[in-house]
Order: C-alpha cells, then structure tokens, then sequence
C-alpha cells in the first residue's frame, strides 16, 4: 500500500498552476498541495492569487502567491525569474489559465476577441512551457500538463477560436512531448469536458443548451472540477514516469459517442 502511494507523492516538489483561483486549476491546485507540493498559485490578479493561497496555508498546505497575465509575454518572463530565483527549480507546470471572450457564430468574431483568444490559449501556453521545459531540464527534468478541452476534437457550438485554439494546445502537446523527452520532460494533456465552472456557465447553467450537450454525453451529467484534479496529480507524479504525449479525456464519455 505504501508503494501505492509514494507513485503520487509530490513531496518537495515545486508546481505551478495557472488560473488556480478558481474551477479546475483551484481543484488542482489543492490536490497537488494535498500531496506534498509547495504550489504556485498563479491568476491575473494578486489579490485574488494571495486568496487562495491564504486558504491553503490555513488548512497546512503549501501555496504561494505569484500573479501572471498569461497573455502578456514580460509577465511570463517575470514569472519565471520569480519562481527561479525563490526556488531554483521547477518540476511540475500546469498550463490551465484560459480564456473565451466569444461566444456566438464563428464568423462573427471580431480581431479583438480573436486576438485575445490566440495570446492567452495558444502564445501563454507556448511560452509557459518553453520556458517551464528549459527551467525543468536544469534540475533532472518535470512534467507539463496542458489542459486541453473537448473542443479541440469537436469544435464546440459557438466557441469556434476557442476551439481552434484547444486544438493547436493538442497539437503543442505532442511537439514539445516529442522534443522534451531528452530533457526528461513530460508533455501531457488533459481534455476535459463540459465541466461546472464559472467559465462555462455559459454551457452548463443554461437549461436548454445543457440539455441538449447531456444528449451526447454518456454519463448524463456536467463535471465537477475535483473530478479533473485526479488525472492532473496522476500525470503530474511517478505514476505517470512512463507517460508522455498523452491526450487524456475526462468528458463522462462524449468523445465516444
């Protein structure tokens, strides 16, 4: 049993999760704690960063604050000259901060709301990870964990940048998976599904878009965040040691439909 449960201990580890304050990343976030890692709680706003922080030191865990727009490339490069020179090191990075500014037909985004979804879900994620890889290889290698979305498979309706843009993070999954490997860096993905959370309530609090989603959904039901955080820590740990380039879904079926 003890066996069992060194494959998940995160003991001395330092992780960093973007958009931690709330829905998946916060889930996330307080499982990788749970586990022994002292984590990065990283969002747009301080304020909001030293939250959550606060309330994971309450219950004993470890959390620090650090505030990063994850479209803003100076925020980034100082991000990580932060955590390197507290920590020295890096060894797990979950990329999951995300954002969708439209929500409509595809052809009626504008250059704004497009750009806005580029900068933050593909170029964030892009150099987050470039530079999480580099810093990871200094101390014998890490994990990154991208979170995806079904979309990325089947464009969601509606949310057409914003599928494109999850399928380019698939896409960027593999490539760094393939090219990382040497450096022992792991690369993985996770995909979930429509998941209840503020950033689509959109989707899961409106009666009849809900319905019609459950449709195509097995297990007739929306996710709770907590229910994403277990695939996070199984491929953010050594049970995972063997795993790289991986797309995981956690959708209750619907990819299978």
């Amino acid at each position: 049993m003890s066996n069992t449960l060194e494959l998940f201990n995160l003991q001395d580890k330092i992780a960093l999760v973007t958009g931690a304050t709330r829905g998946i990343g916060l889930a996330c976030a307080e499982l990788l704690a749970s586990q022994g890692a002292t984590v990065i709680i990283s969002s747009r706003k301080q304020e909001s960063c030293e939250q959550v922080a606060a309330q994971l030191q309450a219950s004993g865990l470890k959390a620090v604050p650090m505030a990063c727009h994850l479209g803003e490339l100076d925020q980034i490069e100082a991000l990580y000259r932060q955590i390197e020179e507290r920590f020295g090191r890096l060894d797990v990075l979950v990329n999951n901060g995300a954002t969708n500014p439209h929500f409509g037909p595809i052809y009626d985004t504008d250059v704004a709301a497009f750009q806005k979804t580029v900068d933050v879900n593909i170029r964030g994620y892009f150099f987050m990870s470039s530079l999480g890889s580099k810093l990871m290889a200094k101390n014998g290698g890490g994990s990154i964990i991208n979170v995806a979305s079904v979309n990325g498979v089947i464009p969601g309706l509606y949310q057409g940048i914003y599928s494109i843009t999850k399928a380019a993070v698939i896409s960027m999954t593999k490539a760094f998976a393939k090219e990382c490997a040497p450096m022992k860096v792991r690369v993985n993905a996770l995909l979930p599904g429509a998941t209840d959370t503020k950033f689509a309530s959109a989707l899961v609090h409106n009666d009849a878009i809900r319905s019609a989603l459950l449709q195509h959904v097995p297990m007739n039901r929306v996710a709770q965040p907590s229910e994403m955080a277990g695939t996070v820590l199984y491929l953010a740990s050594n049970a995972s040691s063997y795993t790289t380039g991986a797309c995981i879904n956690v959708d209750g079926g619907y990819l299978t439909v």
